[in-house]
């Protein structure tokens, strides 16, 4: 047996055994303190939470912020009943292929499709149990009941004021390339899953450049990182939680302290971002879309993202 093996198969131990605040809270301390083994319990508490035991992300991350920044975010407890349960093994196969591929994560498209792909892997009645938690966000209900979203309008971007909201997210789709939204939700059969799943995850994809814009955060790797912690902050988005989780293992195996602390700074100063801004899910952007950001963040009560580290450092980093 190779030594990667064991140290998979320890790692997936403490996956299945799954934790808690306590737990993370400790992992968080240890990681300060320079014990080895901090950086996979980290990784292992976060993961556990995106692919066993979704009743405990929030007081997972709440319990890492306690440990790592020395506060929890001053939000409400979020908790459900539900126990680990089991990783199937090609889902193992499909996680151990993104963090042993020394690629993965340098085109954020093939990333954030293979990561998405995850969740297909899942167990019967997972998707159960995350839709049960996200029914307890601030906000969640009553943005779900109005049923799928439609489609962004392109031309009605085009019709508002270049300095406003649309005119913002026109130029990043006609000029920089970027999409509507960032998946495609038919391909995804999105609205199959289970209330309110569907109605999110749709959303979701849509909005995604909208939050980068009012919340504050840039089109940038180290960003694309904090807007999944602000993301799961607001609603416990699973794709978020799936890919922290799988990018925080990747460190752990590659750059345990360095890496997994540089992310933990990003990552919980986002989810705290999150957790204490009013709920964005259930805004309608299309009523506001010609109004300047400033002006939407005043009304709607939204600081935007203070970055830890320079938005772009990990480009800087790779071109150095």
């Amino acid at each position: 047996m190779t030594e990667t093996t064991v140290q998979t198969e320890q790692f997936a131990e403490l996956v299945r055994a799954g934790g808690g605040g306590s737990l993370a809270r400790a992992a968080a301390l240890d990681l300060r303190s320079g014990d080895v083994s901090a950086p996979a319990r980290v990784a292992a508490l976060c993961l556990s939470a995106a692919v066993t035991n979704p009743e405990r992300l929030v007081e997972t991350y709440d319990g890492l912020a306690d440990g790592w920044v020395g506060r929890a975010p001053m939000a409400d407890p979020i908790v459900g009943a539900g126990a680990p349960g089991d990783v199937p093994g090609d889902l193992w196969d499909a996680i151990w292929a993104l963090v042993f591929d020394p690629d993965a994560g340098r085109d954020p498209a093939d990333i954030t499709v293979r990561t998405a792909a995850l969740a297909g892997l899942l167990p019967s009645g997972f998707n159960d149990r995350l839709a049960s938690m996200a029914l307890r966000y601030p906000g969640v209900a009553d943005a779900a009941t109005s049923g799928p979203p439609p489609r962004f309008s392109l031309d009605d971007l085009a019709r508002c004021p270049r300095d406003s909201l649309a005119g913002n997210l026109h130029s990043l789709v006609v000029d920089d390339g970027f999409d509507l939204e960032v998946l495609d939700r038919d391909a995804l059969a999105l609205t199959d899953l289970p209330h309110p799943l569907g109605y999110l995850n749709v959303r979701i994809l849509q909005c995604h450049d909208v939050w980068h814009e009012v919340a504050g955060y840039q089109t940038t790797g180290l960003h694309e990182v904090g807007i999944s912690g602000f993301q799961m902050g607001q609603f416990g988005h699973h794709y978020s939680s799936m890919f922290l989780g799988v990018v925080l293992t990747k460190v752990a195996f590659t750059q345990p302290f360095e890496g997994t602390g540089f992310l933990l700074d990003t990552i919980l100063s986002a989810y705290a971002h999150g957790r204490e801004t009013p709920p964005l899910i259930g805004v309608t952007w299309e009523e506001i879309w010609d109004r300047p950001v400033e002006e939407i963040r005043a009304s709607l009560g939204v600081r935007p993202f203070e970055s830890p580290y320079p938005p772009g450092i990990l480009e800087d980093l790779r071109s150095a």
